[in-house]
């Protein structure tokens, strides 16, 4: 707002989260700081303190201060596209792109063998799967494969978590959350890189979780959709699956019956 006012290398932005996170978090007003007549802000007043106690360790000296690489937050419902958009940003920019939910599936598809959800729960396997007393005549199947479909895995606590969350949409808590999200924005090869989150956060928790920790998004872009261009993208595919599902069912009932057939001779 004063134009005079001299800022400090990070210009609004926190010189210790620049500095210990790689980050760039908005300082408040409240937290301010002078500095070789440059006026420096922070996201905490610990922060100031400790910026105060050494300010050298956080001001540029030879050369500028090296900003962190892009991270972007995209937001939309399901259909709106994210996916689609948030590929193409990512190609574009030689960014990483992480979908949100594709990625939890996969920290727990090693032990349920099969992607889980709503839009997963229509194909489930069990409903075509061959009786015992009719396992003994068909071919399909061999006895190892009906031992390993018996043997149940145990999920762990925050796998239990994850399935909750992909199933019925229940809140994740902090825990798995720090097993999860913290990484992109601090280990490599994403702290270098920069990446796309494509569908986080999801709710209000998710977001003040991110604002908790200082994990800050450059840029979040929400995606609006008109319903029946909805409509129009998810319908023909949905109905290309129902009808291969149908055809599969009426396979498996004609197998069945001869299977029966079979007992019977």
């Amino acid at each position: 707002k004063q134009k005079k006012r001299l800022m400090g290398d990070t210009n609004h932005f926190c010189p210790v989260s620049l500095k210990e996170n790689f980050v760039l978090y908005p300082g408040l007003q409240e937290h301010a700081a002078k500095y070789k007549e440059k006026i420096y802000y922070f996201s905490t007043s610990e922060y100031r303190d400790k910026f105060l106690k050494n300010p050298e360790e956080y001001v540029a000296h030879n050369e500028p201060l090296q900003a962190p690489p892009l991270r972007v937050c995209l937001l939309g419902i399901h259909g709106a596209g994210k996916t689609t958009c948030a590929r193409q940003i990512a190609d574009k920019l030689g960014i990483f792109h992480i979908q949100f939910e594709e990625y939890l599936q996969e920290l727990i598809l090693p032990k349920t063998k099969r992607k889980v959800g709503p839009s997963f729960d229509e194909d489930r396997e069990d409903d075509n799967k061959i009786p015992e007393e009719l396992e003994d005549f068909s071919q399909t199947m061999t006895k190892t494969e009906t031992e390993k479909c018996k043997q149940e895995v145990k999920l762990t606590e925050e796998e239990e978590a994850i399935k909750a969350n992909l199933m019925d949409n229940m809140e994740l808590p902090p825990k798995v959350l720090d097993k999860i999200v913290p990484d992109w924005w601090k280990k490599e090869p994403f702290r270098s890189t920069g990446f796309i989150l494509d569908g986080f956060p999801r709710t209000s928790d998710e977001a003040r979780y991110l604002s908790e920790e200082g994990l800050c998004p450059d840029v979040v872009v929400y995606i609006q959709v008109e319903e029946d261009d909805i409509l129009n993208r998810l319908f023909p595919p949905r109905l290309k699956k129902w009808k291969d599902r149908r055809h599969k069912r009426k396979e498996y009932k004609t197998k069945l019956k001869e299977l029966k057939a079979k007992k019977r001779v």
